[in-house]
């Protein structure tokens, strides 16, 4: 059986055609096929904060996101000695560039997000120690 949908992602709407596809052995999650006359679909960006590069450490310091938003660009990189206020990341949030600033001094101990990453509120960013 064969459902048409429209979904808009990133503000693209894509006509797409979902068919349920079942097996005797194995049940397949539903197949998403792109209508010819839309562009081409994208994977979907998922809301879900992307997973850690290391693992989050419970005694450091935790520079998190203050609201949604793209990570543009970091001034500081692991291993960089920070002060209080000083500016390590900017975070693009509803077309404006926000100042991510470090909460207390210290060493930047791991970078949790890539630039270009979307992150969610309150997603850790990086860590002092």
């Amino acid at each position: 059986m064969t459902k048409q949908y429209k979904i808009t992602v990133n503000g693209k709407t894509y006509d797409v055609s979902v068919e349920e596809v079942k097996s005797e052995k194995v049940q397949s999650a539903p197949v998403v096929k792109a209508a010819s006359a839309v562009q081409e679909a994208k994977p979907a960006v998922s809301s879900a904060p992307s997973a850690p590069s290391a693992p989050i450490d419970e005694n450091a310091v935790s520079v998190k996101a203050s609201m949604p938003g793209t990570v543009v660009s970091f001034s500081v990189a692991v291993g960089d000695k920070v002060s209080e206020g000083q500016v390590v990341a900017i975070l693009e949030a509803m077309k404006m560039e926000n100042e991510v600033t470090a909460p207390a001094s210290g060493v930047v101990k791991s970078i949790h997000v890539e630039k270009g990453s979307s992150v969610v509120e309150g997603q850790v960013i990086l860590q002092i120690s």
